[in-house]
């Protein structure tokens, strides 16, 4: 029922050797000096990531036929339309935390990385489930429909000061009140202590840790084959930072992503779940299936908008000074005050 294929070991080297060129290239380059990303740039970056997460696409049809071609597409759509629901919490987080722009992207590019490393790690830790136990199968697809069924109702609410991450980090390492410019730690008083731009890095990779929780038993529903998983997934999640700088703007008017979102979580699950009884949906039926939902989702979206609040109190643990005052009562942030 569920196969895994075997690739040469040059084809893992050379997709990862690409990846990590591009984030070389990214941050040593491109983003050397520590700026606000613009619109154009960012409009750059996701056509570059799109394109050539197509590119490779058309490599798959072309090597390894239709049927790998057609799941790597969906898996594709699949992850990069989560990552978009994603992109409103980031959105959130730098609201709360009153993140510098230009600081953003450094925060979002060592998140990427840290999600690439966690999500390669449950990918291949899924695959092996998988392979050992076949069954594990139905429970990624139950857990799904659970989840779809649940995001239908639930509101998209943070509150940093009940994450158990904020008070972990908070109680284990000294936080500094402000950001010093682009640095996750800095010293005061000859002691190590992190800044609030690491405290944001932090909670920024755990929001993804668990939207991964989603996204990777939603992919094993396309395929098993750990190769098309993964390339998938990490195409997905390399164009997150500068699709975030394009839509931050406006990614609150797409309120009908969520409930799109919740269809397509509730059939992946339902497609797993039929194995049981041995009915398969073609890919080609998924793919089309998730495309009409997430279009339908963002054209309702702009059709009927509605106004979105997203304005909220933060109040941090115990012992932790907010990063939105200071002795002054004057917003924390890192510029100098007149």
């Amino acid at each position: 029922m569920f196969t895994h294929m075997e690739y040469s070991i040059w084809a893992w080297i050379g997709f990862n050797a690409f990846i990590l060129f591009m984030l070389l290239l990214d941050l040593g380059l491109f983003n050397r000096k520590t700026h606000a990303i613009t619109y154009k740039e960012a409009a750059i970056w996701s056509t570059v990531w799109v394109m050539l997460s197509l590119i490779f696409g058309v490599g798959v049809f072309y090597y390894l036929g239709n049927d790998l071609g057609f799941k790597y597409l969906t898996g594709y759509l699949i992850e990069k339309s989560l990552s978009v629901d994603n992109l409103f919490v980031f959105l959130l987080i730098f609201s709360y935390f009153r993140v510098p722009a230009r600081y953003q992207h450094r925060v979002l590019f060592w998140g990427v990385l840290g999600a690439l490393v966690m999500r390669a790690l449950m990918i291949f830790l899924g695959a092996a489930l998988i392979s050992r136990f076949e069954w594990i199968i139905y429970i990624f697809g139950a857990f799904l429909v659970y989840t779809g069924l649940k995001m239908f109702k639930q509101e998209k609410e943070m509150h940093p000061e009940q994450n158990p991450v904020v008070r972990f980090v908070t109680r284990l390492v000294p936080i500094t009140r402000h950001y010093e410019e682009q640095r996750f730690f800095t010293r005061v008083d000859g002691k190590l202590h992190g800044t609030l731009l690491l405290l944001v890095l932090i909670i920024v990779e755990v929001t993804d840790l668990i939207f991964a929780v989603d996204s990777i038993p939603a992919i094993f529903a396309i395929t098993t084959d750990t190769f098309i998983v993964y390339t998938s997934n990490i195409f997905a999640i390399l164009g997150l930072r500068s699709l975030y700088f394009l839509l931050a703007g406006v990614i609150e008017k797409f309120h009908y992503l969520r409930i799109g979102l919740a269809v397509v979580l509730t059939y992946i699950g339902v497609k797993m779940l039929l194995h049981a009884v041995h009915v398969i949906i073609p890919t080609p039926i998924s793919l089309g299936v998730v495309a009409l939902v997430l279009t339908s989702a963002v054209v309702a979206s702009l059709i009927w908008p509605q106004k979105a609040e997203t304005h909220v109190e933060v109040q941090l643990p115990a012992g932790f000074n907010s990063p939105f005052d200071d002795d002054e009562g004057r917003l924390g942030s890192d510029e100098p005050q007149s």
